[in-house]
């Protein structure tokens, strides 16, 4: 068996990312990941760029290595709706669809880890933990997707600012699930865009908000930056 590290087998790309060992990339050996590598391009994109269009062809998948993401659906009127949120070491892409049902548009800076479709449906077919791991991805996006059909159709106003705001914490720090503590971000979406997001006008948003900070459960500097002091005090606000 080699002596040399595994690290020092990977690409040098992989070995400072981020998303290595929480994203698809975790189930991939060394020579697996050269073999990714080849194909891979990083690309960047500012806040407010259109990544990709309802009813477009697929033709590659990506890998969020940071900032955040937002799916839309196009009404008929022009309208749109956000109807999800993509983060750090989440996958972009139907798996063996041929076009997008969403429109996705970077609600942060963003940074993508792209990979051609025909490579990695390519991987997929002997390689049985990757295949394992998109399921697993897609199973949490349903789950995720299932509960908040219960913070709309059951939760008030108050409890849905707080639930969208515990939301972004746990993927912050997904470690808040077994223990509370201090954590702060930079809110990803617009007010306007957490009014879609959450079913709510755009003044009730700003109204839960500011009820939240006169009870201190959050602190809210330059409209975008919040510190949650206690998150247990969040998650008991969000129902």
């Amino acid at each position: 068996m080699s002596s040399v590290p595994l690290t020092a087998q990977e690409p040098r790309a992989c070995r400072s990312c981020n998303v290595r060992y929480s994203g698809i990339c975790s189930v991939l050996d060394a020579a697996q990941l050269h073999d990714l590598a080849r194909h891979t391009r990083a690309s960047r994109h500012q806040a407010g760029s259109e990544l990709f269009g309802e009813e477009t062809s697929i033709t590659s998948y990506a890998n969020v290595v940071s900032g955040v993401i937002k799916l839309m659906k196009v009404l008929e009127d022009g309208r749109q709706q956000v109807v999800g949120l993509k983060f750090a070491n989440d996958f972009i892409g139907r798996v063996h669809a041929t076009s997008n049902t969403l429109s996705a548009e970077a609600a942060s800076d963003v940074e993508l880890c792209q990979v051609p479709r025909a490579i990695l449906e390519a991987m997929l077919e002997d390689n049985r933990p990757l295949e394992q791991k998109l399921m697993q991805e897609t199973l949490r996006e349903l789950d995720e997707a299932r509960e908040w059909m219960v913070t709309l159709g059951r939760k008030s106003a108050g409890e849905r600012v707080a639930s969208f705001l515990y939301l972004i914490a746990l993927h912050v720090r997904p470690e808040l699930a077994l223990v509370a503590t201090e954590v702060e971000y930079d809110l990803p979406l617009t007010r306007g865009d957490m009014a879609d997001f959450l079913g709510l006008s755009i003044e009730t948003v700003s109204r839960q908000l500011t009820q939240l900070r006169r009870l201190e459960i959050v602190v809210i500097r330059n409209k975008r930056h919040v510190t949650i002091p206690d998150t247990e005090r969040l998650r008991l606000r969000a129902g």
